[in-house]
């Protein structure tokens, strides 16, 4: 596979997966505000988006605006939403011909959906609506993915984008959390106190129902760092994406002839080794924050060690290859 090919399949379910997530952060934090719940309980999502470069690049275009800042919290995140569909598919338009004709008309979709809204002011009328509808569309997308793409490098370039996302904004959620000034008033036990922020935590990362099958009602800033972190079974936990991303590695080496303890597979596999051995109460005990940011440095050497071997290879390494 040519690597330009690689990079837009690659990039094209990074920023959908970005989209997603972003709009997820968004309903939960439009919901808390709708509840009437402190707004302490959503800053914690909002600073979790502030790791992801479009957010940084959507603030900066918002400068000397004179909305609320309300307004102007809820235009910023809906930037992060568009500017992250239109990536999407312009990187799906570079792949037109290696891509499904379902794949290619989903995200079309999804683009004219934001673009009409930023058009016609929907944001403003009805949010909850728009980003629910970038979600179910992310979803539908990633089904149609699995259904029409035949499972071959371009599929696992897909996975390996979209699961490399996911570990890093779970791993911002939670930083994000732990790293939010501790509750005040009587009490101080860090889980009555700020229970909305915790089950907004677990909602942003469609957690909640499995966390509540898993462990209970029963709300610890432990149990629910377990779960997103440690969890080999749910979907949106760090261990498990991890596997799947080195699980697409070695099948991109194989495919190609290539010894499956490459650059990308051997960073893969200590991250993976690291969280199957990981015991939560180790983590919390020394430094969740600390543990946390390592695996967010993780993922960057994942997604570095792919680039150089895949993606911006020089012509040497490709003849000794």
């Amino acid at each position: 596979m040519l690597s330009r090919v690689a990079d837009s399949f690659y990039w094209m379910s990074r920023y959908l997966e970005r989209a997603e997530h972003s709009a997820r952060v968004v309903e939960v934090y439009l919901g808390l505000t709708l509840d009437g719940d402190s707004d302490e309980a959503g800053q914690a999502l909002l600073v979790s988006l502030g790791a992801l470069a479009p957010l940084r690049a959507a603030a900066a275009g918002a400068a000397g605006d004179t909305s609320s800042p309300g307004d102007r919290i809820d235009v910023r995140f809906l930037e992060v939403v568009v500017r992250s569909i239109v990536a999407a598919r312009e990187n799906a338009r570079n792949i037109r011909e290696k891509i499904s004709g379902e794949m290619w008309e989903q995200l079309n979709r999804m683009y004219l959906l934001v673009r009409e809204a930023e058009r016609e002011k929907v944001w403003n009328d009805e949010p909850g609506a728009i980003v629910r509808a970038v979600i179910e569309g992310a979803h539908l997308f990633h089904g149609i993915t699995d259904s029409t793409l035949s499972h071959d490098e371009g599929w696992h370039y897909i996975q390996i984008g979209r699961f490399i996302e996911r570990a890093t904004t779970t791993a911002a959620l939670l930083e994000a959390r732990f790293g939010a000034p501790a509750p005040k008033g009587p009490g101080g036990s860090g889980v009555t106190e700020d229970y909305a922020e915790w089950v907004a935590l677990l909602r942003a990362c469609a957690a909640f129902e499995a966390y509540i099958r898993h462990y209970t009602a029963d709300l610890r800033p432990e149990r629910i760092a377990e779960f997103l972190l440690l969890n080999p079974e749910f979907p949106r936990s760090v261990r498990f994406v991890v596997d799947r991303v080195e699980d697409s590695l070695r099948a991109i080496a194989r495919s190609l002839g290539r010894p499956s303890n490459g650059r990308p597979e051997r960073f893969a596999g200590k991250l993976r080794a690291a969280l199957n051995y990981s015991q939560i109460d180790e983590i919390m005990a020394d430094n969740p924050l600390r543990y946390l940011e390592s695996i967010r440095k993780q993922c960057d050497q994942v997604h570095t060690a792919l680039y150089q071997t895949y993606i911006t290879y020089s012509i040497e390494a490709a003849i000794a290859n």
